[in-house]
């Protein structure tokens, strides 16, 4: 009975994968590597697996262990979470440098190597890259700041940084801050010119933004009611569905695009000091970007794009499904018809 309820388990989870392979397999050609990690899961994991795939990451899944010793010394090229992510979410898929855990996942910005590591596809964002080829608005650097030196993991010679019981990193002078000064940052909707419901206060270290009500909590969009809407801007409502997570990190500000269309983004840190206006990079679903750079944050100043008005350059501003800038008829973001306004909260 127990088998065919882990064959049942392991046959859902194949009707499931990406129709389309990456572009070195042919048909099939994961499939050995997937059934030898599939074996390796306890009944718990493979369940949780089959929960996390089905819904597509819509609801709330639990992290997928698995041990890392039992992994070395097997014949699978890939590591799990890259085999994962490559069956049921992006075929081309290639080094897991090229992702990035969710902060809803046990394992997000976990110490060291650790005896386990958790393969849930749908807690894991990747990172967002330039497009090929690279249009003016969308060369971005998700590493690091582009003029400065590349900033260091925190580790334990920075005495205000430590990792808790779940491995996770916390800086205690953010914490202190976000004590203070009671939330660190507060959100505004925007629809064209006109700023719909009041301000959102975010004291999380994360923050979901929808519009569609998920299981979970977060700043829902669709409860917010306008006394008349454009045909353009309910279009654009029904495109933001799961939305964004918002995250503060150690080093900055991520977001992660939860739906199934592009967002576009803008902060001061995004573009070179003395830039005329901050760039737009595009966000595709599933993609994070980090939004907001601490490092490069000291000594940039506002700025003022006639149209568009002064912007702090504390802010972040985010449009669902339009982009906007010298690349898009919308010149600028009161133009488009959903957008998000991140106001981060100066630390004194």
């Amino acid at each position: 009975m127990f088998r065919s309820r882990r064959a049942g388990l392991v046959r859902r989870l194949w009707r499931h994968r990406c129709a389309a392979p990456g572009p070195e397999d042919g048909p099939g050609a994961l499939k050995p590597a997937a059934h030898a990690l599939f074996k390796k899961l306890k009944d718990e994991e493979l369940e949780l697996l089959v929960q996390a795939v089905e819904s597509r990451g819509a609801g709330q899944s639990g992290c997928v262990w698995v041990a890392r010793a039992e992994l070395r010394g097997t014949k699978q090229a890939l590591p799990p979470q890259v085999l994962l992510c490559r069956l049921y979410r992006w075929p081309d898929l290639r080094h897991p440098h090229e992702l990035k855990s969710l902060s809803g996942c046990q394992s997000f910005g976990g110490c060291g190597e650790g005896a386990t590591l958790c393969c849930n596809p749908h807690h894991l964002s990747r990172l967002a890259r330039p497009e090929t080829p690279p249009p003016p608005y969308s060369k971005i650097y998700p590493f690091s700041c582009p003029w400065t030196e590349v900033s260091e993991r925190p580790n334990s010679s920075h005495p205000e940084s430590g990792c808790n019981a779940h491995g996770d990193w916390r800086d205690s002078g953010l914490e202190r801050s976000t004590t203070r000064d009671g939330c660190w940052c507060k959100l505004a909707y925007w629809e064209h010119r006109t700023r719909v419901g009041r301000l959102y206060a975010v004291h999380e270290t994360s923050v979901n933004i929808f519009c569609e009500l998920p299981q979970g909590s977060g700043f829902s969009l669709g409860q917010l009611q306008a006394e008349r809407r454009s045909a353009a801007v309910r279009r654009a409502r029904s495109k933001i569905g799961r939305g964004l997570l918002l995250s503060r990190e150690w080093d900055g500000v991520w977001a992660y695009n939860r739906s199934e269309h592009p967002i576009f983004v803008s902060s001061a840190t995004l573009g070179p000091p003395g830039a005329r206006g901050p760039p737009v990079h595009k966000v595709l679903p599933g993609y994070s970007l980090q939004v907001f750079d601490y490092k490069c944050a000291g000594g940039q100043a506002g700025w003022r794009r006639p149209g568009d008005g002064p912007c702090d350059p504390n802010s972040i501003r985010i449009s669902f499904a339009k982009g906007w800038g010298p690349c898009y008829s919308r010149q600028f973001i009161t133009a488009c018809p959903c957008w998000l306004e991140i106001l981060l909260t100066k630390p004194r």
